[in-house]
This record gives C-alpha cells, sequence and structure tokens, in this order.
C-alpha cells in the first residue's frame, strides 16, 4: 500500500525475545558500556548488539556522545576476538584491519552534539565462537571509563530526574514490545489455519486495522475494536506484559496517490473524522478495562509521504495529493491523533514513515522528517505523543539486503548508479529506519524513539532468492544478481508476485529497531485487480492490475501485481499460499 518517489537525476505461547546473543564481559544482548573518558571534553557510550544466523551477524553499534563538547567527525574502533570478517556495512565507512574493526562518520552523521546519538550496522562472517568486543574507543577516547569529576559514579547526579522515570507520560517503558507478548487476532487467525499449511504461522501476532468508522463497532458481524481488546486482555493473563497492536487509518482524503485504499472520507472531513472515529477510538482505549495492555498505535499509513513526493511541482504529483497539501487536514488529522491518543498513559504512537523505496533519497529525507516534526507539535500535539514510527508497513521491502550495501562499487563506480538504486542512500528498511531515525531526533524527536519494521511480507524466499553477492561485471548485473528484492521497481506495493513471509515478530532485532512486526495480516489483499464495485470507498487502481504498464511513480515499470485479486482487506487465498511457499526464513 506505499508508494514511491522516483529520485532526482500469535496467540503467541512465547514472549517476543531480544533477538541477538552476546557473551562477553560488561556486555549482554544490547548491552551498554557506558562512562565518560577521563579529563576530555568528549566521553563516549557505546551500545554493541548482534543479530546471529550461525555462519554470520549483523553487528549494530551505537554511539552517544556523553560529553560537552561536540565531535565534529567521528571514528570508532573495536576488536573481535575470532575469526569475524567484515562483509559490507552501511550508515558509515566499515573497515576492518586483522581483528581491528573501524567504523568512521559518512559525512552526513559526521557532527555528534553533546547528547546525541548515531548507529550503523554491517554484516560479518565468521565460524567457531562470536565473542562480542569488550572495549570500544571513540577519537581515540576509551568508551566505559568512569567520569573522575562524579563524586559517585554509581548514584544518580542530585540534579537529574528520578532514573527510574522512563521520561514519558504515564507507565510507558522503551520498548513496548520487549519480552511481551503480542496479540493474535482470532479473525485472521482463523483465515490463516483454513489455508493448507496455514497452521504453522496462525499463531503470529498481527494488528486490528480499524479503515472506516463502521470497524469500530465490527463489519458483517466481525469482531470491533472492543471485542479485540476483550480478547487482547484474556490473552494477556499468560504474560506478565502484553501488547496490543492497532492500525488508525481513516483520514480524509485517505492515501491522495492511489484508489486501491482510498478511504470513506471526503478531503474536506476533517470534523467528521475527528468526532466520528479518533474521539470514540481514544475513549475505548482509555477505558480502565484496558489499561495493563502496551497498546501500540500504528498511525494513518501513507499519508505525510505523499505530502512531499506526489505534490506539485514534483512530476509524481496527483491533483488529490495537491488538495490535501492545501487544505491541511492530513496534519491537522495525524496531530489531533496524536494527541488526543497520546494523552492515554497505555497507549504507544508510531507515526508511518514509508519506506527506503519512496523517501530514502536526500531530497526526501529531510523534507519527510521536517514535515513529521511540524505535524507531530500542531494542534496540541507534542514531541511527547510520538513514541516511534513505523516502516514497510503493507509494503516488500526487505528488512537487510546481506549481499550488497550502498558502501559497493563495482570498477570504481558506486552501486548508487545502477538502475535499481537510482542514487538512493539505503538499500534496505533497516539502514533506512536507522538513518531516519538520527535524522528525526537532530530535528526535535525524543532521543530514544524506536522504529518498527513491518516484516509481513519481505521476505522473499524460494528458488529465485540469491544465496551470495553476483558477480561485478556491471553495475546493474550486480545489483540485480544480489539483490533479494525481486519487483520489478521498489515502488511496486499492491500484491506483488513471488513475495514470502519475512522474519517472524520479534523484539529489539537491531540498534534503535522496536521490533519486527506483522502489521498487515498476511493474505489479506492490497487491492483489487479489476474494477469491484463495493460501498466500503474503495476504488480501482491500476497498480493492482498486473497488465498495467506503470506511471511516473514506478518509473513506468509493469506493476507486478497478481491477477484475480479481491477489494483491499479481503482474504486473498492465492496470495496467502504464495506467502507461505516463499517465506523466508521458510516456514517449518
Amino acid at each position: 500500500m506505499s508508494r514511491t518517489n522516483p529520485p532526482p537525476h500469535r496467540r503467541r505461547r512465547a514472549a517476543l525475545m531480544t533477538a541477538g546473543v552476546l557473551v562477553a564481559a560488561g556486555v549482554g544482548t544490547g548491552g551498554l558500556l557506558q562512562g565518560t573518558a577521563s579529563a576530555a571534553a568528549f566521553g563516549c557510550d557505546v551500545t554493541y548488539s548482534a543479530n546471529d544466523w550461525g555462519s554470520g551477524f549483523t553487528a549494530n553499534v551505537t554511539i552517544t556522545n556523553t560529553g560537552d563538547a561536540a565531535a565534529n567527525g567521528w571514528a570508532l574502533t573495536y576488536s573481535y576476538a575470532g575469526n569475524q570478517q567484515l562483509q559490507q556495512g552501511w550508515s558509515a565507512v566499515w573497515s576492518q584491519s586483522g581483528k581491528t574493526v573501524t567504523v568512521e562518520d559518512a559525512g552526513w552523521n559526521a557532527n555528534l552534539a553533546p547528547g546525541a546519538s548515531t548507529s550503523a550496522g554491517a554484516n560479518f562472517s565468521y565460524s567457531g565462537t562470536n565473542s562480542a568486543p569488550t572495549a570500544f574507543a571513540v577519537n581515540g577516547v576509551t568508551c566505559g571509563e568512569e567520569d573522575p569529576g562524579d563524586p559517585d559514579p554509581g548514584d544518580p547526579d542530585p540534579g537529574d530526574p528520578d532514573p527510574g522515570d522512563p521520561g514519558t507520560p504515564g507507565d510507558r517503558v522503551d520498548n513496548p514490545y520487549e519480552d511481551a507478548g503480542v496479540y493474535v487476532n482470532p479473525e485472521w487467525s482463523e483465515n490463516a489455519a483454513a489455508e493448507p499449511g496455514g497452521d504453522a504461522i496462525a499463531d503470529e501476532p498481527t494488528a486490528v486495522w480499524l479503515d472506516r468508522r463502521a470497524a469500530i463497532e465490527g463489519v458483517n458481524g466481525g469482531m470491533g475494536l472492543r471485542d479485540h481488546l476483550d480478547a487482547a486482555v484474556e490473552q494477556a493473563q499468560d504474560y506478565d506484559d502484553f501488547v496490543f497492536q492497532v492500525v488508525v487509518y481513516n483520514l480524509p482524503g485517505r492515501d491522495c496517490a492511489a484508489l486501491a485504499s482510498n478511504g470513506e472520507l471526503a478531503p474536506d472531513d476533517i470534523d467528521t473524522y475527528k468526532s466520528e472515529f479518533i474521539d470514540p477510538i481514544a475513549e475505548i482505549l482509555a477505558d480502565p478495562a484496558y489499561a495493563d495492555l502496551r497498546i501500540v498505535t500504528v498511525i494513518e499509513i501513507d499519508s505525510l509521504p505523499n505530502l512531499v513526493t506526489n505534490v506539485s511541482p514534483r512530476a509524481t504529483a496527483t491533483p488529490q495529493c495537491d488538495v490535501m497539501k492545501a487544505n491541511g487536514n492530513y496534519q491537522e488529522g495525524i496531530s489531533y491523533a496524536l494527541n488526543e491518543l497520546g494523552d492515554i498513559p497505555n497507549v504507544y504512537n508510531y507515526i508511518d514513515a514509508g519506506h527506503y523505496g519512496w523517501i530514502g533519497w536526500d531530497d526526501n529525507l529531510l523534507a519527510s522528517a521536517q514535515l513529521f516534526h511540524d505535524t507531530a507539535t500542531m494542534n496540541g500535539a507534542t514531541v511527547d505523543d510520538v513514541h516511534g514510527f513505523i516502516v514497510n508497513t503493507a509494503n516488500y521491502g526487505p528488512s537487510v539486503e546481506p549481499y550488497y550495501s550502498i558502501n559497493d562499487s563495482v570498477n570504481g563506480t558506486s552501486v548508487r548508479q545502477s538502475s535499481w538504486i537510482d542514487w538512493n542512500r539505503y538499500v534496505d528498511n533497516q539502514s533506512f529506519a536507522q538513518g531516519f531515525r538520527q535524522q528525526l531526533v537532530s530535528l526535535g524527536f525524543n532521543s530514544d524513539i524506536g522504529m518498527l519494521i513491518d516484516t509481513s511480507r519481505n521476505g522473499w524466499g524460494g528458488p529465485d532468492r540469491p544465496t551470495g553477492p553476483a558477480a561485478k561485471t556491471s553495475l546493474d548485473a550486480f545489483v540485480d544478481g544480489s539483490r533479494l528484492d525481486q519487483r520489478l521497481q521498489a515502488g511496486n506495493w499492491c500484491n506483488q508476485a513471488g513475495a514470502g513471509l519475512g522474519e517472524r515478530p520479534t523484539a529489539s532485532p537491531a540498534t534503535g529497531i522496536d521490533a519486527y512486526t506483522w502489521i498487515k495480516p498476511p493474505g489479506e489483499s492490497d487491492g483489487a485487480s479489476e474494477v469491484i464495485p463495493n460501498d466500503e470507498g474503495k476504488g480501482f487502481d491500476e497498480m493492482c492490475d498486473p497488465t498495467y504498464t506503470g506511471n511516473p511513480r514506478n518509473n513506468y515499470n509493469m506493476s507486478g501485481a497478481l491477477g484475480d485479486a479481491p477489494l483491499s482487506g479481503h482474504w486473498f487465498s492465492a496470495q496467502f499460499q504464495e506467502l507461505l511457499a516463499n517465506a523466508y526464513p521458510p516456514v517449518n
């Protein structure tokens, strides 16, 4: 359901657990080596985590400037004890000499102000054991030494706020998914279990979608919001902590760059949106009966990025997006939702932030981050109402491309010049989410915001999945032969042929990422492949027609969509079977 913009020239019986295993002195999974360098204006903390798959792993590092002077350019160094070997990195310049790894700023993230953080990641191969590094240094300053100016480093400074206070309204935790169970939608689970082989994933948690006013009470005899919350309370009895995920998706003039997911409200129906959609949802979520749930809200998919990429004077502009930019109702509606829902202590708002193939280009990235900040600080909303952002919602972009990175080149020419990347700054959603997070923080969002990645349909397994980097015979041959993403173009979004289930829902898979989630329930259509009259406000979008030859937003490529698809949100058995067959990791 997410769009693109061409560049310029369960009922789950085990809680979601932290991914990666780090066993080393002073470092646990996601462990923090704390301390400020002695007698130095610059100090550092380094968070290191790893997602290990046996013969390789993804390392993620976050550097925080704990000193009182900015670093205008930085270089992190650390060493491994085993035979870990760098393959490729992102969001920084990675290199290795023997056992020593050096991570240098990428230019755009060179300035590290006091209190600021920056993150980067890389893939490594190894054999034998994979112990985490135990010492880090930035610009020659050792991270992990206590500040001698602190009279008692074990105690908080007298002027510090209560160290037990999470710093957010109510009793919110930093990551709601950490060590928590997550709600399995009984309606989706029943559909999945009815499919051949579907029992294997029918206990995976998926989100509840509120995409029209009637969905609050339930449509066609189905469950409403209270019904789902009551079921969540029952499921939560098996857990200490429990997450309920709900998509809030009914803006006036919704999804102005597409038709398949248009909504019921006209462009000027902002008062209806507030009083008949957001207010009833807020009233239900605030019921004390649900106070022990951690309620994650995904706020208005495919909305704000459209106001950056699909408005005049861009070639990708649509008249509908120009209208929504002019009347301001996307921003007014989202800020109202953030403000109302953010007042509920156990609600965690995550704003939809598109995906790397939409706003990963330089001119889209900063403009989008600025628009998000403007929206989150208007009409009574504040950055404290935003717990984080979500990328790849209902889309197909891989979380991590393991066999090539933005730092690769062929015969001295950067892969950014290949047809597929086309000068984008990112090649996958995880590096994009981590980089975009830093941009958002730099503009004023809280430094502890987290990111979610929807992995429900981005696995790209099956026989066509590459098993390693392709030969570097040419830029396009290398990228096309190395990439997991088998779409014809990264802007293709509707019922994509060849897609598979992605990573199963997992908490804390990488630095800055709160969770991999299944927000889009696998098997629910993105849109009809032909005109189907309906009373749901859903139109026919040619991007869902397998014979469609494209438009400026997908660089005039074929749509890549499956045929015989029903209306968006309706069960699509053929798609479910294909997602199951092409799942990666495979479904056992």
